[in-house]
């Protein structure tokens, strides 16, 4: 084989593959790869494909969890064949390799064009279609080829011949031979798409391409590719897809970055300077243990182990100390370095030595972040410590990727965990990214912690977007800023802002010193104001501004809606004003306070159902029930008991409100998502408060502040 060789030491490499600290590592991945080994393998199947077409339901994933069933299996074989390469061992890589050789399609049905093409609903295998599952069948392959390339010839000749005729004919040829594809930028933005599947398939192309010029055409292309991608991050590194695409985004390109370094192809300057800022975002977003900030299809707390030595080595390449810091912190997680799921060269990055040998460290815990372009601003009480208060607002617009229909929302963490929540990722099926996408509850604004303004929900689309977006640092003592520029409080919005954060600032130092008269240790008071009203299609709407202020001395958020209509307004209002706030765990209301209390377990979560999750007096999978005035979700008195260890539950939220203003319910929202209750439980409940009379200006505040952890502190 005269292919080049990917940045991994293969199976010649004894010293690596059987020292202690790899055998550590591996030793319950290999577990499973020996239980597993000689037992038949998992097969996808023409009707589970189909059915994404066909069968009404539009269900995608019975098929693409055989298909990754499939590779993580093929993934522990390797690993298990790279300590010990016995025979039985290679015989088992060889099975995975020519199961994957056979299926008629590396794509995943969900993406194929064959049905809008041909009208079919098996694979056209005449014409293959390279999508993000074709990329990561093809990289896999090439990884497989060069870690056990010299024991795969001795065991099995013809194998890695092969990989390299399916790889071709999959992968290699309509890369270079078709240059249309959507996610290179043609007719529609570049997206996480693009790094993810060109990271493949530089991966195939160096491993696999014996000719030296077509390998070196098709690095330039993917070279070319990468640069496309860094140039459509805004400066400040901002992901408008949110943290958990960040990861098959931004963490894809970087993975990329590195082969193209291994092949002699270093980023530009200005590519440099997107890395440098981009590593910022993960650690900006985060809360506290598992959680982080997420928006659009992303999940509030991850279902997989992210790769955190990819940010760890950029972070230390560029010097982004606090991106190296919160890298590191997952370096002292049990259980929470190593994922052989994720796909097998991130298995074996997470080998590295650099890496293993990293000290643990605290997260950074940062006390400021903003992301203007996005329109994303997060803020905590205590820089450095999870204890107190974190609270994100969202701006930008709703046509982003992977859109959730969610200008002007609002997350609030209590000591490190989400309570007033967003939703985030529902399980993927066919009308996810269709013309039905808006019917799902979870993407639409009701269910988001942004108003239903005079019966008028947010709609989709990129004119209805926040016309201003402004953070500030206000001084600790300053009530909340009101109004909008050229409203008559505009001078005392003026008096109470210290500094608007721009976009260079929002990584300067300076902007978590602290201000006199707060506590040692409290950032200093913070506020974000959003302009909702070209939000919002209704009649005479003039003025919708949103101020949420975070009072770091008080341990307070507060949510205050300004509004201005026009003096005639002929149309009526179609239905009440609303407030909708999504709550996570168990909620006790009562006449203008509900108190809110999230007792997640601690173990990170997988989306695997649970065998009964309908215990008896739930509503019926899927549907809501309403509680008015007073009740819960929890027991009688909103609260749970000690567990068995006598420890105490954790501090609970009292959202607060002036109830001669609205009238307050309780929808509470089965979740029979695996993906949703896999992060939040059973439920979760909307908070939502009703205008009693729809004034042409007015203001309407909501306060939300931690109450202590007994059941008297609760009332």
């Amino acid at each position: 084989m005269t292919a080049a060789s990917l940045p991994a030491p293969d199976v010649t490499s004894r010293s690596f593959w059987t020292a202690r600290r790899v055998a550590g590592t591996l030793a319950p991945a290999l577990t499973v790869a020996a239980a597993e080994r000689g037992t038949p393998w998992p097969q996808p199947l023409a009707s589970q494909y189909a059915r994404f077409f066909r069968d009404g339901d539009g269900d995608r994933t019975v098929y693409e969890a055989h298909v990754a069933a499939r590779q993580a299996r093929l993934t522990r074989a390797t690993l298990a064949a790279l300590v010990e390469p016995a025979a039985d061992r290679l015989d088992e890589v060889v099975d995975g390799v020519l199961l994957l050789c056979e299926q008629s399609t590396w794509c995943w049905a969900a993406h194929d064009d064959t049905f809008d093409r041909f009208g079919r609903v098996t694979p056209t295998v005449t014409d293959h279609y390279l999508d993000l599952g074709a990329g990561e069948v093809a990289g896999q392959l090439a990884w497989v080829d060069h870690l056990l390339g010299p024991a795969l010839d001795e065991r099995a000749p013809g194998v890695r011949w092969r990989i390299r005729q399916e790889a071709q004919a999959r992968v290699l040829r309509p890369f270079t031979d078709r240059r249309d594809w959507w996610w290179l930028g043609v007719d529609h933005p570049i997206m996480n798409w693009s790094p993810w599947i060109q990271g493949n398939v530089l991966a195939a192309n160096l491993a696999l391409e014996e000719d030296p010029d077509r390998r070196r055409a098709t690095t330039a292309l993917v070279a070319q590719g990468i640069a496309a991608y860094w140039a459509t991050l805004p400066a400040d590194g901002g992901v408008d897809e949110g943290y958990h695409y960040w990861w098959q985004g931004a963490a894809r390109a970087l993975e990329a970055q590195d082969l193209l370094a291994f092949a002699g192809v270093d980023p530009g300057p200005a590519a440099l300077e997107r890395i440098r800022a981009t590593l910022s975002f993960p650690h900006a977003m985060h809360l506290g243990g598992d959680w982080y900030v997420n928006v659009a299809d992303g999940a509030a707390r991850p279902l997989a182990t992210w790769p955190w030595n990819v940010v760890h080595a950029w972070a230390l390449r560029v010097g982004e100390k606090e991106a190296e810091q919160h890298a590191a912190s997952y370096r002292g997680r049990p259980g929470g370095l190593f994922d052989e799921r994720a796909s097998l060269p991130r298995a074996v990055g997470l080998l590295s030595a650099a890496w293993a040998d990293a000290p643990a460290t605290a997260p950074p815990l940062v006390g400021r972040a903003t992301f203007p372009a996005t329109g994303v601003a997060v803020a905590r009480t205590t820089p450095g410590s999870t204890r107190g208060l974190v609270v994100s607002v969202k701006g930008g617009h709703n046509d982003e990727n992977h859109n959730h229909v969610d200008v002007g929302s609002v997350i609030v963490a209590l000591d490190g965990v989400p309570v007033v929540v967003d939703a985030g990722k529902p399980t993927y099926r066919a009308g996810t990214f269709g013309p039905d996408r808006y019917d799902l509850w979870a993407v639409r604004g009701d269910w988001h912690n942004v108003p239903r303004v005079r019966g008028v929900e947010q709609p989709p689309g990129p004119e209805y977007a926040a016309t201003a977006f402004e953070v500030s640092d206000a001084a600790s003592s300053g009530g909340p800023a009101t109004g909008g520029p050229g409203s008559s409080t505009a001078g005392d919005v003026e008096r109470e802002v210290r500094r608007v954060v721009g976009p260079h600032d929002a990584t300067d130092p300076a902007f978590d010193v602290g201000t006199a008269g707060v506590p040692a240790g409290r950032a200093a008071g913070w506020q974000a104001r959003v302009e909702l009203a070209g939000v919002y299609p209704v009649a005479g709407l003039e003025q919708w501004w949103r101020a949420v202020t975070l009072d770091p001395a008080a341990e307070c958020v507060t949510v205050e809606d300004s509004w201005r209509f026009a003096d005639e307004v002929l149309a009526p209002p179609v239905g009440p004003t609303a407030w909708h706030w999504m709550l996570a765990g168990d909620v006790h209301l009562t006449p203008g306070r509900a108190v809110v209390r999230f007792t997640p377990d601690d173990t990170p979560p997988d989306a695997t159902p649970p065998a009964a999750m309908r215990p008896g007096g739930t509503p019926p999978t899927g549907a809501t029930r309403t509680t008015r005035t007073t009740g819960a979700t929890g027991d009688a008195a909103g609260h749970p008991a000690a567990d068995d260890t006598g420890t105490p539950p954790r501090r609970a939220l009292a959202v607060t409100w002036d109830p001669r203003a609205v009238d307050a319910a309780l929808d509470v929202r089965t979740l029979d998502d695996p993906e949703l209750s896999a992060v939040w439980g059973e439920h979760l409940t909307r908070l939502r408060l009703t205008a009693r009379a729809e004034a042409p200006s007015g203001t309407f505040r909501v306060t939300m502040r931690p109450t202590g952890s007994g059941p008297q502190e609760d009332a």
